[in-house]
């Protein structure tokens, strides 16, 4: 049986919404851009079958936080991790990480001078080569240099990770943290 997916056409994306971090952040966790429901909702990690907030829930001992930007922005903070992506803008093709080309990555170092962030984390593949590509190499023009640990992504599209090897994976962000539960 010959099964066709519809292809999504290239659009030119801008984030549409910042960081969410305080001077008490000690990790920041980076995803590539945001999904098609993410930026409607303008906040991270909001399709309702992306693991990230039930794993982090399960990491800090915690119920899953509710499905509003300040219920997880809070979450966040509580726990000093501070979220961003590592693209400002790109083209791409639905929700797609495989398709991201032209991407312009975000300015970290403000940030992360102005907190305690000490340790950056990525969220999938793809992140983790653009932050590579396109961020490190700004950090150190700007004399930061901080280590980057790689994370699996909690997309519902990375189907071969279940939730407690995604919960395990993500456990040196709590640790990093300061908060492991």
């Amino acid at each position: 049986m010959l099964v066709t997916m519809k292809s999504q056409e290239m659009q030119h994306v801008e984030h549409g919404f910042g960081p969410v971090w305080d001077a008490d952040s000690r990790v920041l966790v980076l995803g590539s851009m945001p999904s098609p429901n993410s930026r409607e909702a303008a906040f991270y990690y909001m399709h309702p079958q992306n693991r990230f907030w039930p794993a982090m829930a399960a990491l800090f001992d915690e119920p899953v936080p509710e499905a509003s930007a300040a219920a997880r922005r809070d979450f966040a903070l509580r726990h000093r991790f501070a979220l961003w992506d590592v693209i400002a803008s790109c083209d791409i093709a639905g929700a797609s990480d495989s398709s991201i080309r032209n991407a312009v990555p975000n300015d970290l170092a403000p940030i992360i001078r102005a907190s305690r962030i000490t340790h950056v984390f990525t969220t999938g593949g793809k992140a983790a080569q653009l932050y590579r590509r396109l961020c490190a190499p700004r950090l150190v023009a700007a004399g930061i240099g901080m280590p980057m640990t790689p994370l699996p992504s909690t997309s519902p599209a990375n189907a071969r990770m279940r939730l407690p090897q995604l919960v395990e994976a993500y456990r040196a962000v709590a640790e990093a943290c300061g908060m492991a539960g």
